[in-house]
């Protein structure tokens, strides 16, 4: 019997969780034709091979769904050798929606428990067991900690002979984000008020990695908010926001928790809910498509994703506040995939970073070329990550900058690697940090 992907509506507008998106034959033909997508794929720069490529995918995918085709092992290496970057939809003249095509297929390949038993238990453990699970999440970042504290990581630096042993280990060791001594939710108040008068009353989307590695980044996006005269809610019950679980075809998992979202966040009368990572703005704001045709949550998740805003956003549209001092220092921007791809803001933060008075700005090349991180895809594809990763960091020497900004969590991680491992100066900082230094909060 072949193997087929199930659920195939023709309908362009149906997206995640609604089952593959196939085009037709015109759309497919055209596709073979046209190539725009080629040139900014990043695994297909690596390979020069068509299956390695977003239309060459395509094919693989609609063979599988046709039974022409079955789950054979070229496919699933095909499907996780992706990146979702989504720089294709962007290129794409006929928007075809690669990013919901390809995801669908994980999820299939994961239902019909295919491919590699170790990466599938990988996934398993760290998508449904850590980090979908907040009391777990801690533990594990506890843990993660200790070891990062233990002497062991600069041991490794010290020894060349550990370095040859475990080449992989000493890589991930220093790509695993620095866990905080606390959680931020646990440092912060549930609402927190500007000092002077309230304006704006925001949810903030506390999270699962950022709310123990990047507790620093979450008190600059707080303090920049307050100083824009906004109330801040964040709320203790809110859980992941179902990213990762999606990406990687775990479209149960992400759902579940979308719902947790979706109904405490609407508890709260908000004017927006601010995002500081990319690929959590990205998915929110997807809450919508997610649940169009579910009963009890459609309208609900309508009006949450209508309030999802990227910090950028948020600032430019209620007018970003100048700081008085200069900031005389260069800086650059990183594009993160699931901001200019996913969510189409590529203008406002760089609107916001050349308002600061004295900065120079200095475009990057390639800047919305992906880092390589996508979420743990530098953990489980860890070779292929590190030649992309070797692309960007060339366009970061020649752009020669004091700061390269990034707002995205694993962009800021992924890039901090490459930059250190080089010997280079300039700094990764989150948007809100850099506004936070140059209006010294």
């Amino acid at each position: 019997m072949p193997h087929t992907l199930k659920t195939i509506p023709m309908n362009p507008q149906q997206t995640l969780f609604s089952g593959v998106v196939l085009p037709d034959d015109d759309v497919l033909t055209r596709c073979m034709h046209c190539g725009l997508c080629l040139p900014v794929c990043p695994t297909y720069a690596i390979t020069g091979r068509e299956k390695s490529s977003p239309r060459g995918r395509i094919r693989l995918i609609k063979s599988v769904a046709k039974g022409t085709l079955g789950y054979t092992d070229g496919f699933i290496e095909e499907m996780n050798f992706c990146l979702d970057c989504q720089a294709c939809e962007t290129a794409c003249p006929a928007g075809v929606k690669y990013g919901s095509l390809v995801e669908s297929a994980r999820n299939q390949i994961r239902t019909e428990q295919k491919g590699s038993f170790i990466s599938r238990s990988v996934k398993w453990f760290f998508i449904r067991q850590v980090l979908s699970k907040k009391n777990s999440l801690q533990f594990f970042a506890s843990m993660l900690r200790m070891y990062q504290r233990s002497g062991i990581v600069s041991l490794f630096h010290r020894s060349v002979l550990l370095q040859k042993l475990f080449p992989k280990l000493t890589a991930l060791q220093d790509l695993a984000p620095k866990i905080d001594e606390r959680p931020f939710d646990e440092l912060y108040p549930e609402i927190i008020a500007p000092p002077g008068t309230i304006k704006y009353r925001v949810g903030f989307l506390t999270g699962c990695v950022m709310n123990s590695a990047f507790a620093g980044v979450h008190e600059d996006t707080v303090k920049v908010l307050l100083h824009h005269d906004c109330e801040v809610v964040m709320p203790k019950q809110q859980v992941c926001c179902g990213s990762l679980q999606a990406h990687n075809g775990d479209f149960e998992t992400s759902r579940s928790l979308a719902k947790t979202n979706i109904d405490i966040f609407l508890s709260y009368d908000l004017d927006a809910i601010i995002m500081n990572s990319a690929g959590c703005g990205a998915l929110m704001k997807e809450y919508a498509f997610f649940f169009r045709n579910d009963p009890i949550y459609e309208q609900k998740a309508q009006l949450i994703s209508s309030k999802i805003k990227d910090l950028s956003e948020f600032l430019t549209a209620i007018g970003l506040k100048r700081p008085p001092q200069e900031f005389p220092h260069s800086v650059s921007y990183h594009d993160a995939c699931h901001l200019v791809h996913s969510q189409k803001i590529s203008r406002e933060p760089r609107m916001v970073i050349q308002s600061i008075t004295g900065v120079l700005y200095k475009e990057m090349d390639e800047a919305s070329w992906c880092c390589g991180s996508a979420g743990i895809y530098n953990v489980v594809r860890h070779s292929d990550s590190m030649q992309i990763l070797a692309r960007k960091v060339l366009q970061i020497q020649a752009v020669d900058v004091e700061y390269l900004v990034a707002s995205n969590p694993g962009c800021i991680a992924q890039l901090d690697y490459g930059i250190t491992k080089n010997g280079m100066k300039t700094k990764i900082v989150h948007l809100a940090t850099l506004l936070r230094m140059a209006y010294r909060l």
